[in-house]
């Protein structure tokens, strides 16, 4: 399902390492096995995110202006 999105932003909502649910907006830069490494705007660092956790996925769509 995310696959499709590497090398945009996407917002998603999974299960943390502590099993709380979270949501975060990440530039999705690839994925390797089961693993989506991707760059954490909240956090502003590299996370990575395993497949398996992750509940939902939603494009981020950028309004332009001009």
């Amino acid at each position: 399902m995310i696959e499709k999105y590497v090398g945009h932003t996407v917002e998603i909502i999974y299960f943390d390492s502590k099993g709380a649910i979270t949501q975060r907006q990440i530039e999705v830069r690839s994925i390797k096995g089961a693993a989506v490494k991707a760059y954490c705007l909240e956090q502003h660092a590299p996370r990575i995110f395993r497949i398996e956790n992750i509940l939902a996925v939603m494009p981020v769509v950028r309004k332009r202006f001009g």
